[in-house]
């Protein structure tokens, strides 16, 4: 892992695979190695940077929530860092988040994005006190039950059933997390600001990928980022959750190249 100061916090991250780059940014309760699945498909053509996301991983969380600003200058760090100007994006769930306050920030470094299992709208005042709430019960009683309540969110129904090693993979990964790391995440999402506006704005090829089973962000929210996205395509991926690219990497990972592919050539 590489790794470099971004104002209050540690960044970690890791590079591998020659050509092109694409950044690769996971979800949110997870951290790089949620990716692995999929960097065989990639990284023969593709040079890929896979960030820890603050407070994920090997990142350190700093001082106070994780807003979307303090994401997106990370990110805009692990560039710099890496020797890139401009690069391709894909971003799943707090992922995609953070790709569009990166947008509004950094577009020109933006050649094209892959919105995966995320959402445009901000919080409901409902969800933002659920998620307030989350963050102050994890100090608490710690991460474990947490990490359960979250299990049944974020992988779909047939993973679930059937494969319980991807479960038990997440698990793992949820696990670096601290209880302060999930607190001071969740109040950054929290207060994330609504980027429903801002997707007219975007003007570079744009994939949308959503797992048909996934409860959070939902094919109805993928069609309406494709209504707004110009020239942007759907793809639902079938017997996937919130987690899709980690759920059914053979299959996101055929859809990613060949869209990667398609801007490249």
């Amino acid at each position: 892992m590489e790794r470099l100061r971004s104002d209050d916090a540690e960044i970690a991250y890791e590079v591998t695979g020659t050509g092109s780059p694409v950044v690769l940014l996971h979800p949110f309760p997870a951290h790089h190695e949620f990716w692995n699945p999929i960097v065989p498909a990639l990284s023969s053509r593709y040079r890929l940077i896979l960030p820890d996301l603050r407070g994920h991983g090997d990142s350190e969380i700093g001082e106070g929530p994780a807003f979307m600003e303090k994401h997106a200058r990370d990110l805009a760090r692990v560039l710099d860092a890496a020797g890139i100007g401009k690069a391709a994006f894909v971003g799943a769930s707090i992922g995609g988040y953070i790709l569009f306050e990166f947008w509004r920030r950094f577009r020109a470094r933006v050649t094209a994005l892959a919105l995966c299992d995320t959402r445009p709208q901000a919080d409901t005042a409902e969800a933002r006190s659920n998620r307030l709430k989350v963050a102050a019960d994890v100090l608490e009683q710690g991460t474990e039950p947490f990490i359960e309540s979250m299990i049944p969110k974020l992988m779909g129904r047939t993973t679930i059933g059937t494969r319980p090693d991807l479960v038990e993979g997440a698990r793992r990964m949820m696990r670096k997390m601290s209880p302060q790391d999930i607190s001071h995440v969740q109040r950054g999402m929290a207060d994330r600001p609504d980027s429903v506006a801002d997707l007219k704005t975007i003007n570079v090829p744009t994939l949308i990928a959503i797992g048909d089973e996934d409860i959070l962000s939902t094919p109805a929210d993928g069609e309406l980022m494709r209504q707004q996205i110009a020239g942007s395509q759907l793809k639902i991926i079938p017997k996937a959750g919130h987690y899709a690219p980690w759920e059914q990497p053979e299959a996101l990972g055929v859809v990613l190249r060949q869209f990667l592919d398609a801007v490249r050539a």
